[in-house]
C-alpha cells in the first residue's frame, strides 16, 4: 500500500527561453554595447570641438593640414564594405551558399581600410605631425583614429568569423543571429568613420 502511494519525484521543469526571446536579448545587448561605444566617441568629439573653438586658426599655425583625399578613399572603402556585408546578409536569408563570399569581401575591404589608415599615419609622421608635436590638435586626431581603427580590427575578425561559418553552411534563413549582430557592429563602424571624416577632415 505504501509503495503504491509513494511516487517518484517529478523532474523539475527548467525554463528555456524561446528563440525569439534569445534573439531579442542578444540584439538589446549589442545595442547597449554600441550605445556605450557611441558615448565614448562623443566624449572625444566634444573635446575636439572644445579645442577647435578655442583656437584662432585651424589648423594651428605651423602645423601641416590634414589631407582629405586619402580619408575620402577610406570612406568609400568602408561604404563598399558595408554594402558587401548587407548583400551577404541577403544571400544568407535566401539560403545562398555563396553568401560567405560577400561577407569575406566585407572583411577584406575592412582590412584595406585599416591598411590605408596606416598609410595616413605614416604620411602625417613624414609631415612632422606626431601625437605629441601639436598639443591637443594632434593628440585628439591620433586618439580618435587609433581608437576607431582598433574597433575596426575587432570588426574584421568578427566579420571573418561569420564568413567562415557561412562557408561551412552554419546559417539558414531563420537562424543567422550572429550575422545580424556583427552586421550592426560593422555598419556602426562605418557610420562613426563617416562622422569622423566630415568633422575632422572636411570641416
Amino acid at each position: 500500500m505504501a509503495e503504491a502511494i509513494i511516487q517518484p519525484m517529478a523532474e523539475p521543469v527548467r525554463y528555456r527561453p524561446s528563440g525569439a526571446r534569445q534573439e531579442t536579448t542578444a540584439m538589446m545587448g549589442m545595442v547597449l554595447f554600441l550605445g556605450a561605444w557611441s558615448m565614448m566617441f562623443a566624449a572625444f568629439f566634444l573635446a575636439y570641438g572644445f579645442m577647435r573653438a578655442r583656437l584662432t586658426s585651424w589648423p594651428p599655425v605651423g602645423v601641416a593640414p590634414l589631407p582629405w583625399k586619402l580619408p575620402l578613399g577610406n570612406t568609400l572603402v568602408l561604404l563598399l564594405s558595408s554594402a558587401s556585408y548587407q548583400l551577404g546578409v541577403r544571400r544568407v536569408r535566401a539560403k545562398d551558399r555563396r553568401a560567405w563570399a560577400w561577407l569575406l569581401g566585407a572583411a577584406l575591404l575592412g582590412a584595406l581600410f585599416v591598411g590605408l589608415q596606416g598609410v595616413l599615419w605614416r604620411l602625417m609622421y613624414m609631415r612632422d605631425l606626431t601625437p605629441w608635436s601639436a598639443g591637443p590638435y594632434s593628440s585628439v586626431f591620433y586618439g580618435l583614429t587609433w581608437l576607431h581603427a582598433a574597433h575596426a580590427v575587432v570588426g574584421i575578425f568578427g566579420v571573418g568569423y561569420v564568413a567562415a561559418r557561412a562557408l561551412m553552411g552554419k546559417y539558414g534563413a531563420s537562424s543567422h543571429l550572429p550575422v545580424r549582430l556583427w552586421g550592426l557592429y560593422w555598419h556602426f563602424v562605418g557610420a562613426v568613420w563617416a562622422l569622423m571624416f566630415v568633422t575632422i577632415f572636411v570641416m
